[in-house]
C-alpha cells in the first residue's frame, strides 16, 4: 500500500528575508524566516513589538513598501510562487486568493461609502457576479459575520457600527472573494474582551467551515491561546520556536518563550511581581552576532555570542537555540 503524498500547504514561506536600504547600508528586518500553513489551520504569531510579525505579513501579501524590499527566500500560495509576481499580477492575488484583516478596520473601510458598496464592489471586481447577486452575497456574508439586520445594516456607512461591529464587516470583506488565506493582524486589539472571544470564535469557525489558512498576528498569547492550532515565537526577525499550541503554551523550549509564559498572570500564581525579559529588543542596526537574544538569555553560554542557531526539531516542536543539539536542522 503506498502512502499518500502530502497535501501541498496552502502558504509556505521559506529562509524569508526582508531588508531595509539605508544611507549605511541594508538593514535585515527578516532574516531566514520559514513556516507552513495548511488547509483549516490557524497559524499564530506573536512576540515583543518590533519582532517581525506585521512585517511578516505584508511581505506575504506584497506591500513591503520602499526603502524596503524582500531580498531572499521564497512564498508559496497553493504551491504557485508569488514572491516574484509583478505588482497587478499580486493586486489581483492579493484581493481574489488573500483575504486581509488590520487591527483598525477604519483602515480597510472608507468612511465615505456605504458598507455594502464597498462589500459589493469587491464581490463584482472579482467574481463577475451582477450587482443585485452580489448584493445578496454581501448580505449572505453580513449574516455569517453576525451582523444583525444585515438587509437594513449593509447601507449604513462605517461611523455607524461599533468597533466590534466594524471588525466583523472587514471580515466580511476578508471573505468576498472566497479567499484560500486570510491574514490578521491584530485583529481583537482595539476591542473590548468579550467582542474580543466573538472574533476569536469567528475566525475559528470560518477556518473550520470554510477550510481557509489563517495566519494570526498577535502579541496577546490569551488570542493565541484561544485560536490557534500551531504558534510561532518571533524575535528579532526571526522564528525562535514554533509548534503546535498547546505544546509550545505549556512547554516551551526557547528561553524567549519561556520567559514569555513566564509573564502571563495566572489565577494559580501566589507570587506578587510576574518574571520579566530583562532588556529589550534590539534595534535593527544594532542586532548582536550570534543568537541575537543572547544578551538577555539567562541560559547564555559562548556559542550564543558567535553562532547564530538554527531551527532543529524537538519533539513536535522546532527551536533555534544551541541548548538542544542539532540532530536534525527542519524549516521552522
Amino acid at each position: 500500500m503506498t502512502t499518500p503524498a502530502p497535501a501541498t500547504p496552502v502558504l509556505s514561506v521559506r529562509d524569508l528575508r526582508v531588508e531595509f536600504a539605508t544611507r549605511r547600508g541594508p538593514l535585515t528586518a527578516i532574516d531566514g524566516v520559514s513556516f507552513d500553513i495548511a488547509r483549516g489551520e490557524i497559524l499564530g504569531v506573536v512576540g515583543e513589538s518590533g519582532a517581525g510579525k506585521s512585517l511578516t505579513g505584508l511581505a506575504v501579501i506584497g506591500l513591503i513598501d520602499p526603502p524596503g524590499r524582500i531580498a531572499g527566500g521564497e512564498v508559496r500560495l497553493g504551491g504557485e510562487r508569488i514572491d516574484t509576481l509583478s505588482p497587478d499580477a499580486m493586486r489581483r492575488v492579493r484581493g481574489r486568493r488573500i483575504g486581509m484583516i488590520f487591527q483598525d478596520p477604519l483602515t480597510s473601510l472608507d468612511p465615505l461609502y456605504r458598507v455594502g458598496r464597498q462589500i459589493v464592489e469587491t464581490i463584482q471586481t472579482h467574481t463577475g457576479l451582477s450587482a443585485s447577486a452580489a448584493r445578496a452575497r454581501a448580505i449572505d456574508l453580513l449574516t455569517e459575520v453576525g451582523i444583525p439586520a444585515p438587509e437594513r445594516r449593509i447601507d449604513g456607512y462605517p461611523h455607524e457600527f461599533s468597533g466590534g461591529m466594524r471588525q466583523r464587516v472587514v471580515i466580511a470583506l476578508a471573505l468576498a472573494a472566497e479567499p484560500e488565506l486570510i491574514i490578521a493582524d491584530e485583529p481583537t486589539t482595539a476591542l473590548d474582551v468579550s467582542v474580543q472571544a466573538q472574533i476569536i470564535a469567528l475566525l475559528k469557525r470560518l477556518g473550520r467551515d470554510r477550510g481557509m489558512a489563517v495566519m494570526l498576528v498577535t502579541h496577546d498569547m490569551g488570542v493565541i491561546a484561544e485560536a490557534a492550532d500551531r504558534v510561532a515565537i518571533m524575535y528579532s526577525g526571526r522564528v525562535a520556536e514554533i509548534g503546535p499550541v498547546r505544546d509550545v503554551l505549556a512547554n516551551p523550549l526557547h528561553p524567549y518563550g519561556r520567559g514569555l509564559m513566564g509573564a502571563i498572570p495566572t489565577l494559580a500564581q501566589e507570587t506578587k511581581r510576574l518574571a520579566q525579559i530583562p532588556g529589550s529588543m534590539p534595534r535593527l542596526a544594532a542586532i548582536p552576532p550570534g543568537c541575537a537574544f543572547n544578551p538577555r538569555c539567562p541560559e547564555v553560554f559562548a556559542r550564543c555570542q558567535r553562532e547564530r542557531p538554527e531551527p532543529r526539531a524537538v519533539g513536535a516542536h522546532a527551536v533555534a537555540c544551541h541548548l538542544y543539539p542539532a540532530t536534525e536542522t527542519v524549516a521552522a
